[in-house]
């Protein structure tokens, strides 16, 4: 039977693996034979946040262009505007933020139909998180907050679905 200090100490690092925020779970659960993939990492941060050397390839996830943010100065290494939430939708969940099952499935059938279109910008993002560290943008305030939940959320488990 292991000592308590040892089982705490397993729960400990399971609950920091479980609420660790600046990592993506791997894809690992693959059936015996077939190759598993390798992980990714995608982060979250706010556009107005500094650039850092950590953040790999800068990609803004909104479909406007946040307020008062120079293109020029931004290092932003692309901009995903097709790969966000409808305008219809992004509108309606601002009117209901607490609604965020609901934002999530209307999101993902609209990624599902882009998807299905051969969307370039589905396309694009699979290949960056493929080559790297990718860091995902957003002007969304509250960002850091635990129950902060946005269409970033969406996009990556979307993301890694389909991978």
């Amino acid at each position: 039977m292991p000592s308590s200090k040892a089982t705490a100490t397993t729960r400990a690092k399971a609950h920091a693996a479980a609420n660790d925020k600046s990592a993506t779970p791997a894809l690992t659960d693959a059936p015996a034979g077939k190759r598993s993939r390798a992980p990714f990492d995608i982060r979250f941060k706010r556009a107005y946040d500094a650039p850092d050397p950590a953040d790999g390839q800068r990609i803004l996830a909104d479909r406007l262009w946040p307020r008062g943010l120079a293109k020029v100065k931004t290092h932003i290494d692309f901009w995903a505007k097709d790969a966000t939430p409808s305008t219809t939708l992004r509108k309606w969940f601002h009117e209901h933020p607490e609604q965020f099952d609901a934002f999530r499935q209307r999101f993902l059938a609209e990624l599902a139909s882009l998807d299905a279109d051969q969307n370039a910008t589905l396309q694009a993002l699979r290949t960056r998180v493929s080559e790297g560290t990718v860091t995902l943008l957003t002007a969304a305030h509250r960002l850091e907050d635990d129950e902060a939940h946005t269409h970033l959320h969406v996009l990556r488990d979307f993301l890694a679905s389909r991978r």
